[in-house]
């Protein structure tokens, strides 16, 4: 007995059997239950999905006549036994006219096909004209097929396929029912190949199962084909090792081995894996995309846990990867890694251009990357006899001896011959744009560089405060207050995502041993152990030990955030600034003669320690 393709045996049978296209399945089998047919049906999606079997499916309920008896009529669950069910699936049917329009674009061929339409059938109940491709068909064989697609008789039906409707006039889309068939999901595709690969008594793996998935794009058809193939190349058996090698695809394990690397900062294990990955020759670029795409899944894990695209299988690990990562390094690592498949065009080799951008993400990370312990150097023996000179090292001065440079003594430096004792101080010169605004009017600015931090804050807000760690037991011994977390904010010296998000919270409770920071709804998901680390490491650097944790609730509109402070310090600098220029008599001046205007949104005040 000759062997059948997995393809043609699983083709389904009845709308029950049908996999993937509930919503289609749903309609025809109510229309055909209430007995509202339509005469034109138009089946659309891509490759291997189901359009023409869905046809065939629709001719054996049109034309069943029930084991032979003929008393049953229109039918949503077709016997498959009677003569005209058995003819459809063996394709012997005489009323089921197949008309492949890839091959027949020219109007005589359509005008010959439609020369039949008249006669009432011969076999069956209806006269079934599926065209297959129907997008093929020639301008002329369209205008020649309109007016019977409108009004055909009363025993014909026209069902018809095609992968691209675009190219169909919009005069055919109107007088047919348009169904629109789905892409098979990778989840579908392996749930559907393990009950077949079940029932055919073939071993396989699971991981296996969803390299075809991925691979067969949506298509059924070609997910069985797959599988065949890979039943051919492993003796019997699927297996993962003999599927990702006849597909020529990269192994996924590899990839996700990449990104652990990138979650422990291990720049050694990462080099490590792009060595071994070299060893099987892949395509560097689309190991960069891959990377990209699992930075994509994290994202959405981090947001939307249950968004999570399982089209690897792999949903509970990139779920526990994405903890491990922080919102803000996930997506410089994903903006770094699409401008580095770009840039890939100009590197040496595509090898070097992966690692670099591996690289980049770990060294443009806000954190950086670890440095390793170093081994001092041990100290060299420092000749007593020859002194070093001056800004040389010891062993330099040793292993280069000068001789002694005598013994001078200082002397006072002469002023310039254009220095002037009898001349008077140049005035220092006033500026009229940004005039020094008084101390004890100018608040402190609001924002102010990592670098350029100031000395550590008091916690109280009186002038003359003790020391942080004195402070913080001053009144209630060891708790803060949001008065104090106001006044420390600035003393703490965070950075970049962590101070923004530190910079939205309130003081909402402190025990002496755990800070609890209430933090707004909108910034919830910023939230990361990183930034309490962070935070409780600056805090300890104020000689106040704390463990930091974040209650997500809707602020107290009576306190101020560090955020909402600084924007008040800054518009009451602003204000103040431009009332200085406004009563400046150079302004005023500038404004009578000329008629100039201050504009206040340019003016930027500047503090006087500045």
């Amino acid at each position: 007995m000759s062997y059948q393709v997995l393809a043609r045996k699983w083709r389904p049978r009845t709308f029950h059997e049908l996999v993937g296209q509930t919503h289609v399945q749903r309609a025809l089998v109510n229309a055909l239950d209430q007995g509202r047919l339509h005469h034109a049906y138009l089946f659309t999606g891509t490759r291997g999905v189901g359009k023409t079997t869905l046809a065939r499916i629709l001719a054996k309920c049109l034309n069943c006549t029930a084991n032979g008896r003929g008393d049953e009529g229109v039918t949503s669950t077709p016997c498959g036994q009677c003569d005209s069910c058995r003819a459809i699936d063996e394709g012997r049917f005489v009323d089921l006219i197949e008309v492949d329009a890839a091959s027949r674009t020219k109007v005589e061929d359509t005008r010959e096909l439609l020369d039949n339409v008249q006669y009432a059938p011969t076999q069956g109940r209806y006269k079934v004209y599926l065209i297959d491709e129907v997008h093929m068909l020639s301008t002329s064989s369209f205008n020649a097929l309109l007016k019977t697609l409108e009004e055909p008789p009363p025993h014909v039906k026209f069902l018809l396929a095609t992968t691209d409707p675009q190219k169909l006039p919009p005069t055919v889309l109107s007088r047919c029912l348009q169904f629109t068939l789905k892409h098979m999901p990778p989840e579908r595709v392996v749930e559907h190949l393990q009950h077949v690969l079940t029932s055919e008594g073939v071993a396989y793996e699971e991981s296996a199962l969803w390299l075809l998935g991925k691979a067969a794009e949506g298509s059924m058809r070609d997910a069985m084909s797959l599988t065949d193939q890979a039943i051919a190349f492993g003796q019997g058996e699927v297996r993962h090792s003999d599927v990702a090698a006849m597909l020529g695809t990269l192994d996924h394990r590899h990839v996700l081995a990449l990104v652990e690397a990138l979650a422990d900062i291990d720049v050694a294990r990462l080099l490590r894996e792009v060595s071994q990955l070299s060893e099987q020759g892949p395509d560097f670029a689309a190991v960069l995309d891959d990377v990209t795409a699992i930075l994509h899944r994290l994202a959405v894990a981090q947001m939307v846990p249950d968004a999570v695209d399982n089209s690897h299988g792999d949903r509970d690990t990139v779920l526990a990867l994405a903890s491990r990562f922080t919102a803000e390094d996930v997506q410089l690592y994903y903006q770094i890694g699409i401008q580095g498949r770009g840039d890939m065009v100009h590197a040496p080799d595509l090898r070097s251009a992966l690692e670099m951008t591996l690289l980049r993400m770990l060294a443009f990370r806000p954190q950086g990357v670890p440095k390793p312990p170093q081994t001092p150097l041990p100290l060299q023996p420092v000749s007593r006899e020859t002194p070093s000179p001056q800004g040389v090292p010891n062993s330099a001065a040793a292993a280069n001896p000068e001789p002694p440079a005598p013994s001078v003594a200082p002397s006072t430096p002469e002023p310039p011959p254009w220095a002037n004792d009898d001349a008077e101080p140049l005035p220092e010169p006033a500026s009229a744009l940004a005039p020094e605004l008084e101390p004890s009017a100018t608040p402190q600015p609001a924002f102010e560089p990592e670098s350029e931090a100031p000395p550590a804050s008091p916690l109280s807000v009186q002038s003359e405060a003790p020391e942080p760690a004195a402070a913080a037991q001053s009144g209630e011994p060891g708790r803060l207050n949001h008065a104090e977390w106001l006044a420390l904010f600035d003393a703490l010296g965070l950075g970049g995502l962590t101070r923004n998000l530190a910079a939205n919270c309130q003081c909402e409770s402190d025990d002496g041993d755990t800070l609890t920071l209430r933090l707004a709804p909108s910034q919830a998901a910023m939230q990361a152990e990183v930034h309490q680390t962070r935070i409780a490491k600056a805090l300890s650097a104020q000689g106040i030990e704390r463990k930091v944790t974040f209650h997500v609730e809707e602020l107290d509109p009576t306190q101020e955030t560090p955020h909402q402070r600084e924007e008040r310090q800054a518009r009451e600098r602003h204000a103040h600034a431009v009332e200085a220029l406004s009563g400046d008599p150079h302004i005023q001046k500038l404004e009578q003669v000329f008629g100039a205007k201050l504009i206040e949104s340019s003016v930027k005040p500047v503090h006087p320690s500045r």
